[in-house]
Parts: C-alpha cells; sequence; structure tokens
C-alpha cells in the first residue's frame, strides 16, 4: 500500500493555509479534440484551477446534462476511451508534477477495465482520485478498497435530497473532498440556490473536516463568487464544456480557457 500524500490532499491543505477557495473546472477527455485535451489542461491550470476533473466519455452518462452528453458522445466517436484517457494525464504529467488530477466517469468501464488493473493503471499515469456518479457509498467497499491500496482517493457525490444519515456515511466514506452537488438533477441546469447551498454545506461541515466542493448550476465568476464563502472549492463543467465545443482549433480551444476561467479565479481570490 502506497504511502506518497495524494496531490488532492497537499493542495486542499494549501488552500486551507491560504485562506481561499479552490478552483475545479471540469472538461471531458477527448473533446473539443484529442489533440487539444493537454492543451486545455495546462491553459486551466495557468488560469488558476487548482485541480482538474477530467471526464471520462461514457455512452450513459446518466446524471449528465445535454451539453456534457454530447460532449461525451463526440469524444467516443474519436475512440477515446480508458486507456486513451491515461495518455492524456501520462502526457500532461511530464510538465506539471503537481496539479491534482480526478477522473470523473461511470462504473461500468471501470469493471470492464478491471477495476484492480484500472486503479494501477491510473496512478501509474498520474492520477489522483476517482469520482464514480453511480457507485454509491453502501455499495463501494470492494472498489474503494481496491483505491486505497494504490493510493487513489475516491470522490464521493451528495445531493440535497441526501438524508443526515446518508450524508454521515459520505463524509466518512469520501476521501479528498465530498462533491455536493448543488440542486437535484443533472449538470448544466441553472438553479442554484446560494441561500440553501450555504446552509447545507454548514450543516455537512459539523460532521467531519472533509473539504466540500459545490457543482451544478455554477456557470460563471457571479455563482461561483456566490459559494467560495462557504464552499472549499467550487467546480465548474457545462459552461466550460460548452464554450470548447465551439472552439476552431487546438490555440483557440486552449485560448477559450484561460480566457473563460481566469475572471472566475479573479471572483474567488488568490489568496
Amino acid at each position: 500500500m502506497t504511502t506518497k500524500t495524494n496531490r488532492i490532499d497537499a493542495r486542499f491543505s494549501e488552500l486551507a493555509s491560504a485562506g481561499r477557495t479552490g478552483l475545479i473546472p471540469f472538461i471531458t477527455a477527448g473533446d473539443p479534440s484529442i489533440e487539444a485535451t493537454v492543451p486545455v489542461m495546462h491553459a486551466l491550470v495557468a488560469a488558476g484551477a487548482d485541480v482538474l476533473e477530467l471526464g471520462v466519455p461514457f455512452s450513459d452518462p446518466m446524471a449528465d446534462g445535454p451539453v456534457i452528453q454530447q460532449s461525451s458522445e463526440r469524444a467516443i466517436a474519436r475512440g477515446v476511451g480508458s486507456r486513451r484517457v491515461f495518455e492524456f494525464v501520462r502526457e500532461f504529467r511530464k510538465t506539471d508534477t503537481t496539479t491534482p488530477i480526478v477522473l470523473m466517469g461511470y462504473l461500468n468501464p471501470v469493471e470492464i477495465y478491471g477495476v484492480e488493473r484500472y486503479a494501477k493503471d491510473a496512478v501509474d499515469a498520474g492520477v489522483d482520485g476517482l469520482l464514480l456518479v453511480d457507485l454509491p457509498p453502501e455499495e463501494s467497499g470492494e472498489t474503494q478498497a481496491i483505491l486505497r491500496e494504490h493510493g487513489l482517493h475516491q470522490i464521493c457525490l451528495a445531493a440535497p435530497t441526501s438524508g443526515n444519515e446518508r450524508i454521515a456515511r459520505l463524509v466518512s466514506t469520501s476521501q479528498g473532498y465530498l462533491y455536493y452537488v448543488s440542486f437535484a438533477g443533472v449538470t448544466g441546469a441553472a438553479r442554484l440556490d446560494a441561500a440553501s447551498v450555504k446552509n447545507a454545506i454548514a450543516d455537512i461541515k459539523k460532521l467531519g473536516d472533509l473539504p466540500i466542493a459545490v457543482g451544478f448550476g455554477v456557470r460563471d465568476a457571479e455563482s461561483a463568487k456566490a459559494l467560495a464563502e462557504n464552499a472549499d472549492a467550487v467546480v465548474i463543467g457545462s459552461a466550460l464544456v460548452q464554450l470548447l465545443a465551439e472552439s476552431k482549433n487546438v490555440d483557440d480551444a486552449a485560448r477559450r480557457a484561460g480566457e473563460f476561467l481566469a475572471p472566475i479565479r479573479a471572483a474567488l481570490g488568490r489568496g
């Protein structure tokens, strides 16, 4: 079992010491193109990303709205699967060895690949965490044990519909950070209620000191800033994925990514 400090833990420790809110952009691996994926990842870090969430394309992304569903379809059509995702991470790690990377996706591709082999190959490539949308904590014991063995954090999702008992279990199960879904629904919707999210985060924080990242409904600097006072990090995905889909080439995609994220980083503060 590895004893090396996970990059996610190190980064959230840095954020806490600096007293600033983390910024976690999401992109789909292989979209807007295979060639643009790694340059976009670097552009996001240069613009202030603290953690990168890299979506693993899947044919039935049930928790995602149309924007991310379509990006996943485009990536699959380009032949992007788990092995190619690992290649992206490995390429990124050639020049960035510190920015945490979380793969976000679904259980089926992991099981087909083989959980043990998936965890090993992910860590070898430079992945730090795995967020499986459709793996509830009640059924994650065996999988999480394998991930822990390889030093890979399992990030869990909590929602407004999660009861107190379930929230407590999620806090005790999740590693790295807890991803709090700001409303019940799919990604990309615009129903952010900062007041209710603030209250929910306050309640969750009573259960432990696990960092909390808030996503779903965060679209721009204004909505991100509305959450910054209470969340440890803010996740933004659909708005960025939509913007990247309109890019003309690799350079344009990287430029769009940086220009999109920079004002959000500024709104959250740089520490």
